[in-house]
């Protein structure tokens, strides 16, 4: 039995329909060669059916089995019989025993939206990207945030301070206006941003107010007060900002600006994805006011810090509750220890759970209409796991509910297995099966910079076995909208990552995330993130070369003007093929070579095939890869669309002819290959 023909996989060429409901019929499709197995079964937890053939094409067979579906997880795998020899297949492959932990899985009910599975997302940290409207900076001294004045960035190319959370160098929402002919030329379909709602921070994870987009980033059309006088030690005087970020005008400005700029994109056909900040706040929220920003202002409650009889006060976990503590209480949980952090306390609190679903169900739907929540430190929500799992599920059904076909994806470090059962998250970040992996095998890198392991650069047996181990604690219509980043807010740039530099800006200098950096393994990695299962994300200025350690220095402004335009056109081809074809949203994915700093994988459906080769060795390879796997047939050719190589790429035409299944293809030190069946 030739175990490579063995195949299946959780995609709708192996189960149809391929996200069923409960109660439905479904059928589960299993690959042999042909005529070389004598039985298959598929194994439940539960009993074993046998599978019936049901055809043949080219060198396999296909086998089926129907199954009704309950309201519970579906879990199978499979058994191959030939003769004597024996074998199992589950989500890792083929193995000689049954092992339940990597079976496959279906949840009755769940589906992840359409747009979003493989769609090509773009994420801005807005500060950085482009100022459209110099008259919303924030300005020298406008108010005090962790101890010091803010500061206004002139020089749009200066590196990050390393306490910079309080200088803004004035990107905003009109300057993403006047740069999408740019990101749909890129070929963007979702743009993913970070927080937009005011916040005192250019970072924005401290929310001040969650109904409004910060008039900073929106429209000042209210305009007045003072700066900090000089020598001010709180935000007591600080007028301006008051006047800012409370006044209706400025803030009902700010939200019909989003609307616009969200009715723009989608007239593009683009979607938007918001950054929810739910587990805690910060300390100029309005239920919060520690800086008593919202005191002195008409139309705004006390704040909990403020005074004990605040409506807000239970939103909060004060540690000393007497009364004698107010105003001006400081007592209350932060967030890690963070006083400028305060955590929610939701389990004590029925109306801030009910306000933040709220919340998250007002900018899903009309007028603001946005597509998807990214959830930060989802897993950290409440006090208890079993609270967290109880709001995610209840965040689900109300948030689709309005937006049947809204994104709900989480940051999270770790497996997310159990908030990914079908009812709460729809997928992740995706550090573990996507970045970290990568990261390990083009770089040895680890992916703030911090450490360098050498026997993970290049180490083929590792990256394939954390990926798929990974990607197997996660459901198929979880992975394909998975975001799979290279590079974003909290990590080092990608880029900077190839030049194996230990440290961080504060320690190294900034100018070193620029030195000795190789375009070559740069490409390597897009070529793997635009032909992978998921949804490639690219953090905003990647594609033109930008560097930077890790945070602050990764928040490093788009280099207008300075741009690898090389680079960006090589993204562009990639996603203009990751686009043009079905099956790197939707189709298999199967191993095809293993070798030391080599990878070798296709992905297919019954329309197309293709092959990707990375050689990640500095040396010249010679690659035989078994295409016919794929179902590629015996003889004939694949057409190369593109060709990566250490100095450059090319999209020329060149055919590539298969000979009894295989194709032999010479690829260049740091090199990668895309390659396509040829139709005849």
């Amino acid at each position: 039995m030739n175990k490579k023909a063995l195949f299946c996989d959780g995609t709708g060429n192996y189960v149809f329909p391929p996200e069923p409901l409960a109660g439905q019929q479904v059928t589960l499709q299993f690959r042999t060669g042909a005529g070389e197995a004598d039985q298959v079964f598929l194994i439940t937890e539960s009993q074993e059916y046998e599978m019936e053939k049901r055809s043949t094409s080219g060198v396999f067979d296909y086998y089926a089995a129907v199954v009704q579906l309950g309201e519970d997880r579906f879990r199978y795998s499979f058994r191959v019989v030939a003769g004597e020899e024996v074998c199992y297949y589950n989500q890792f492959g083929v193995m000689q025993e049954r092992i339940t932990d990597y079976a496959f899985e279906i949840a009755p009910g769940f589906t992840t939206p359409d747009w979003a599975k493989g769609a090509v997302m773009y994420q801005i940290f807005v500060d950085r990207f482009y100022n459209g409207d110099p008259s919303n900076d924030v300005e020298d001294g406008e108010y005090i945030y962790i101890g010091e004045p803010t500061t206004r960035v002139r020089d749009w190319n200066k590196y990050p301070a390393d306490m910079g959370v309080r200088e803004f160098y004035g990107g905003d929402l009109k300057g993403v206006l006047e740069k999408l002919d740019y990101l749909q030329d890129l070929g963007v379909e979702v743009i993913y941003f970070n927080p937009l709602f005011v916040s005192p921070s250019n970072h924005k994870y401290d929310i001040q107010d969650y109904d409004y987009i910060d008039p900073h980033y929106g429209e000042i059309v209210e305009d007045g007060g003072e700066n900090l006088p000089l020598g001010a030690v709180d935000n007591l005087h600080a007028t301006k900002y008051q006047k800012r970020v409370t006044d209706r005008k400025n803030l009902e400005a700010s939200n019909r600006l989003f609307i616009r700029l969200v009715e723009e994109l989608h007239k593009r056909g683009m979607k938007v994805i918001l950054d929810g900040v739910f587990n805690h706040c910060g300390s100029f929220n309005k239920w919060m006011d520690r800086e008593r920003i919202y005191e002195g202002q008409e139309g705004y409650a006390k704040g909990a810090y403020i005074s004990s009889d605040s409506p807000y006060r239970s939103f909060f976990e004060f540690y000393d509750n007497d009364r004698s503590c107010w105003p001006y209480n400081g007592s209350y949980d932060g967030w890690w220890g963070h006083d400028t952090l305060p955590k929610l306390n939701y389990e004590d609190s029925a109306e801030l759970e009910d306000y933040i679903i709220s919340i998250g169900k007002k900018w899903v739907s009309p007028p603001y209409n946005v597509d998807g929540w990214r959830l930060d430190v989802a897993a950290d929500l409440g006090h208890s796991k079993e609270y967290n799992h109880y709001f995610w599920k209840r965040f689900r059904r109300e948030i689709k509910k309005v937006n049947p076909d809204a994104l709900i994806l989480a940051e999270h470090y770790g497996d997310p297995q159990e908030w990914l059962q079908g009812d709460e998250w729809d997928s992740v970040m995706n550090y573990d099966a996507f970045m970290e992996p990568v990261t390990w095998f083009l770089t040895g890198m680890e992916k703030h910079s911090d450490e360098d392991r050498e026997e993970l650069h290049g180490n083929t047996d590792s990256f394939i076995r954390a990926m798929f181990h990974h990607m197997s604690h996660m459901l198929t219509p979880s992975l394909q909208v998975a975001m799979n980043e290279l590079s974003n807010h909290d990590h080092s740039r990608f880029l900077t990552r190839t030049n194996h530099m230990v440290g961080r800006a504060k320690d190294l200098g900034p100018e070193k995330a620029e030195e000795y950096v190789n375009l070559a393994v740069m490409r390597e990695a897009v070529t793997i993130q635009m032909t992978w299962v998921g949804a490639p994300t690219i953090y905003y200025g990647d594609e033109a070369g930008q560097c930077g350690f890790t945070d602050p220095d990764n928040r490093r402004t788009y280099p207008w003007g300075t741009e690898d335009h090389d680079l960006i056109a090589f993204h562009k081809e990639l996603i203009r093929i990751h686009k043009q074809y079905e099956v790197f949203k939707t189709g298999s994915l199967q191993w095809l070579v293993k070798e030391e700093n080599l990878l070798a994988y296709g992905r297919f459906n019954s329309d197309d095939q293709f092959v990707i080769i990375i050689n990640h060795s500095s040396e010249l390879k010679e690659v035989h890869v078994p295409v016919w796997v794929l179902g590629v047939p015996l003889k004939g050719g694949m057409r190369r669309l593109i060709y990566s190589y250490e100095n450059g790429y090319t999209t020329e035409f060149d055919e590539i002819h298969v000979v009894d299944g295989e194709i032999v293809v010479n690829m260049g030190s740091h090199s990668a290959l895309v390659a396509k069946n040829k139709v005849f």
